[in-house]
């Protein structure tokens, strides 16, 4: 496949540097470019081992979508072993339900019955852990 090239007008705006900053990279070496007639040509390949990230093709290619996942563990003191077993059915049905998301959420509950603690674990996208959450608040109030 062949290698895409850029003019240093193209990689200024690729990388929101200014023209002069690009030229002053590929004088100094910094950046690897061809030179075409009066002009430098930089390949994609240089492009981004010079940046040492994945570069898109072009400005209004699309960001690859950001993945974010939440690990928390909850404690709950002073909470009956019915209240427990309530909020761990509570919240694993809400988990294994249908989220906007789309992301997997995994709850895991633990009950203490001599301290009456409980923890809470949950794995899982950041908006769908914070509804859990407020979700958990809520129940708990009542």
């Amino acid at each position: 496949m062949a290698d895409r090239f850029y003019s240093v007008d193209q990689v200024a705006d690729l990388l929101g540097l200014h023209v002069r900053t690009i030229r002053n990279y590929v004088r100094d070496g910094r950046l690897r470019a061809v030179r075409v007639g009066k002009q430098y040509r930089i390949t994609h390949s240089d492009l981004e081992a010079f940046t040492g990230a994945r570069v898109p093709a072009s400005a209004d290619e699309p960001a690859p979508p950001r993945h974010t996942e939440v690990s928390s563990i909850v404690e709950i003191d002073g909470i009956d072993a019915r209240t427990a077993d309530r909020v761990s059915t509570l919240l694993t049905s809400m988990a294994a339900g249908p989220r906007p998301g789309g992301q997997p959420l995994r709850v895991e509950t633990v009950y203490d019955r001599d301290r009456a603690r409980m923890k809470v674990i949950v794995l899982g996208g950041l908006g769908e852990t914070a509804s859990l959450f407020d979700y958990l608040e809520g129940v708990l109030a009542s």
